[in-house]
C-alpha cells in the first residue's frame, strides 16, 4: 500500500498565496538565489515607507473648489484601454455592473502592483465584469463608463494622473482605495476631513495581528505587520465609520478600513501574506460590495474527494459515497486515471503501472460514486512526472505533475518552474491521454479540471481553459503576464509566483470559471512545515469565511482517513448554517 504522508496540496497552495506587501527591509535589489526560492520564504519586498508622509504632495495643488460631477465624455485614450483589457464576470455576475481596477506600475516593484491587481481582478469577478490597467493612464472622465472603481496604492508616491483624483473626489462613483497615496488625494482636496469626515495621520508598524470585520476576528499575519498600516482618524462619525478594526498594537485599535461617501480606504494591501481566516476576507468582502452592491448571500459549501486513481481502495470510496449520500450531500471526486510508481516506491524499488480500466473494482466504485452524487473531476493524468522525484517519490497522487518542485533543507516546498518539455503541445497530450483512459474505463471526459497540488505553468493554464473553461481549485500566477493589465500578452515570469484562493466563484485571468477551495483539508499530522488540520480547523475558517457575501465554504478530503473527519467536518458546516451544493450548480452562478 502507497505511503499516505504526502498529501501536500492545501499547505504548498496557501504557502504561495502569500506575496509580499511594501516591508521593512532597507532597498536591496532582486537577487534571487536558485530559480525557485520563492515558495515558503517571501521574495524580496519593497522598502518600508515613512512612518508619516508628507503633509502636502510636492506633485499635487490643492483645489481651491469642490470638484464637479465627472463628466460623462469619456476620452480616446480611455476607451482604448477598456476594449483592450476587459475582465469577465463569473457565472452570475452583474453584467449591468462593470468595475474599473487601477494599480501602480512604476519603480522596481511594478510587478507587485500587477500582482495586486490580478488578485483583486479575480475577486471582482464575482460580482461584475471589469477593466484592468495603470492608473497613470487614466484619463479625466474615465471612471464615469463604470459602476465602481478600485485602486491598488502599492508603490509609494506613485505619480497619480490629478484627474483621477479630482473624479474620485468628485463623489459620483464608489471608489475602494488600498494603502499608499491618500495623501495625494487628500492633498487634492479643499477640505477632505470636513468634507470625509475623516483623515489619514501615519503608518503603524506595531503587532497588529486581528481584525474584526463583521463581528468576526480575523487573521493578520505577523509577517504583514512590518509593512505598515495606516492610521486613521475619524473626526466626524456622522460622516465617517470604520467597517473594520485591526487590533494587537500598542497604538490601540487601528481603523483596517475607513469609510465615508463615495471613498472606501484600506490602510494596506490585504493580498500578501494570507492565511486560512485572513482579513483577505473582510477585503474579498469589500471588492464585492464595489462589483455588486446588491450581491445575493448564500451560504454554499461543497466537499471534494480527492486523490483517487487506480491505485484506490474501493472500500473506503464507497463508504465515503455511501455517508454523503444519507448526508445529502453532493460531492466531486478528483480522479486521474493512470497509476506511475516508476521508483518502486514502498514495493521494493519494483516499478508498477496502472489504468483505470485495469482496475475494474475501483472503476466500480466510481460508477457507485456517481449514482450517490458524486461528479468526477479530471485531476491530471498521472499526477505525478516521469521518473523524477517530484518533489518526494515519484508516485501517483504524491507528486507534482505540472510543475516542478523540491524539498529544501528547512522541509519547506519550493516551486522550481515549468516541467522540461512543457509546452501547449505537451498539456493538451496529457488532458488527450486523460480523456482516453477515462473513455476505456466507461467514463466520459470530465467537464472540470483540478491542477494537481494546484500547480501549472501559465500555458498550461491556457490549454486547461481551452478544454475545459471550468477548474476546481486556488490559482497560480505569474508576474509579467498581464502587462499594462492586458492578461495573456506578457511572457510570464517564474521567478516571480503567487498563488491565491477565492472565498467564492470567480472567473480568473486565465479565462475559466473557478470553483473555489477557501477551507482546506482535513491532514491529522504536520508535514512541510505546515500544522495539522483536524475538522474543528475547518470549521473555524468556514465560521470565518461567512463574513463574505455569497461565501462558499469548500473543502477537499482524502477517503484513506476514513469517514469520521469527514462527519465532524459535514455537520460541523451544516450547524454552522452552510447547504451543501454540488459543482455543477455553484458554477451555473
Amino acid at each position: 500500500m502507497r505511503s499516505r504522508l504526502f498529501q501536500a496540496a492545501a499547505g504548498v497552495a496557501l504557502a504561495v498565496a502569500m506575496i509580499p506587501a511594501p516591508a521593512y527591509a532597507a532597498p536591496i535589489s532582486i537577487n534571487l538565489d536558485p530559480v525557485g526560492e520563492l515558495v515558503e520564504k517571501a521574495l524580496p519586498a519593497p522598502p518600508k515607507p515613512p512612518a508619516k508622509p508628507a503633509t502636502t504632495s510636492p506633485r499635487i495643488a490643492k483645489r481651491t473648489t469642490q470638484p464637479t460631477a465627472v463628466s460623462s465624455a469619456v476620452g480616446t485614450q480611455a476607451k482604448a484601454a477598456a476594449t483592450g483589457t476587459n475582465g469577465g464576470g463569473a457565472p452570475g455576475a452583474k453584467s449591468t455592473q462593470k468595475t474599473l481596477v487601477l494599480y501602480d506600475n512604476t519603480g522596481p516593484w511594478a510587478w507587485l502592483g500587477e500582482a495586486y491587481a490580478v488578485q483583486t481582478g479575480n475577486l471582482v469577478s464575482h460580482g461584475s465584469p471589469y477593466v484592468m490597467h495603470p492608473v497613470g493612464s487614466y484619463v479625466a472622465g474615465e471612471m464615469s463608463a463604470y459602476t465602481g472603481v478600485i485602486y491598488i496604492g502599492s508603490t509609494y508616491d506613485e505619480p497619480i494622473p490629478v484627474a483621477f483624483l479630482d473624479d474620485v473626489l468628485a463623489g459620483n462613483k464608489p471608489v475602494l482605495w488600498m494603502a499608499h497615496n491618500i495623501w495625494q488625494l487628500t492633498a487634492r482636496a479643499p477640505s477632505f476631513a470636513t468634507t470625509y469626515g475623516w483623515n489619514w495621520v501615519q503608518y503603524d508598524f506595531g503587532n497588529a495581528t486581528t481584525v474584526r470585520y463583521e463581528n468576526t476576528d480575523l487573521g493578520r499575519n505577523p509577517l504583514a505587520t512590518p509593512s505598515g498600516l495606516m492610521l486613521t482618524s475619524i473626526t466626524n462619525p456622522a460622516i465617517a465609520s470604520a467597517p473594520a478594526i485591526a487590533n494587537g498594537s500598542a497604538a490601540g485599535p487601528i481603523n483596517w478600513a475607513t469609510k465615508a461617501k463615495n471613498l472606501t480606504y484600506i490602510g494596506e494591501i490585504p493580498f500578501s501574506y494570507v492565511d486560512h481566516g485572513d482579513r483577505y476576507l473582510a477585503a474579498a468582502d469589500l471588492i464585492s460590495k464595489i462589483s455588486n452592491p446588491t450581491m445575493v448571500d448564500r451560504k454554499r459549501a461543497l466537499v471534494r474527494i480527492e486523490d483517487v486513481g487506480p491505485d484506490a481502495d474501493p472500500a473506503e470510496l464507497r463508504a465515503v459515497a455511501d455517508y454523503l449520500y444519507a448526508q445529502r450531500v453532493p460531492f466531486s471526486i478528483a480522479v486521474y486515471p493512470r497509476y506511475e510508481n516508476p521508483l518502486g516506491a514502498d514495493n521494493n524499488g519494483v516499478a508498477e503501472a496502472a489504468n483505470l480500466s485495469q482496475r475494474p473494482q475501483v472503476v466500480n466504485a466510481l460508477r457507485y460514486m456517481t449514482q450517490r452524487g458524486g461528479t468526477i473531476l479530471m485531476h491530471g493524468y498521472t499526477h505525478q512526472f516521469g521518473k523524477a522525484v517530484n518533489p518526494y517519490d515519484g508516485r501517483s497522487g504524491n507528486d507534482f505533475e505540472f510543475y516542478t518542485a523540491h524539498v529544501d533543507a528547512n522541509d519547506s516546498v519550493i516551486y522550481d518552474g515549468p516541467v522540461p518539455g512543457d509546452s501547449a503541445a505537451w498539456m493538451q497530450g496529457r488532458i488527450n491521454s486523460a480523456t482516453t483512459q477515462f473513455a476505456l474505463a466507461g467514463f466520459p471526459k470530465p467537464t472540470i479540471f483540478e491542477p494537481p497540488h494546484y500547480a501549472a505553468s501559465a500555458v498550461d493554464y491556457q490549454v486547461i481553459q481551452q478544454n475545459f473553461g471550468k477548474r476546481y481549485d486556488r490559482g497560480l500566477y505569474f508576474g509579467g503576464y498581464c502587462p499594462n493589465g492586458a492578461c495573456g500578452t506578457g511572457t510570464p515570469q517564474y521567478d516571480k509566483i503567487y498563488g491565491q484562493y477565492f472565498p467564492y466563484l470567480v472567473r480568473d485571468v486565465y479565462g475559466s470559471v473557478v470553483a473555489p477551495e477557501a477551507v482546506g483539508n482535513v491532514e491529522p499530522e504536520p508535514f512541510n512545515n505546515h500544522p495539522a488540520r483536524l475538522p474543528a480547523d475547518l470549521v473555524k475558517t468556514a465560521n470565518q469565511l461567512k463574513v463574505v457575501d455569497d461565501g462558499v465554504a469548500s473543502f477537499f478530503y482524502h477517503p484513506y482517513l476514513g469517514t469520521s473527519f469527514l462527519q465532524q467536518t459535514v455537520s460541523g458546516l451544516k450547524n454552522a448554517g452552510y447547504t451543501f451544493v454540488s459543482v455543477g450548480t455553484l458554477m451555473a452562478g
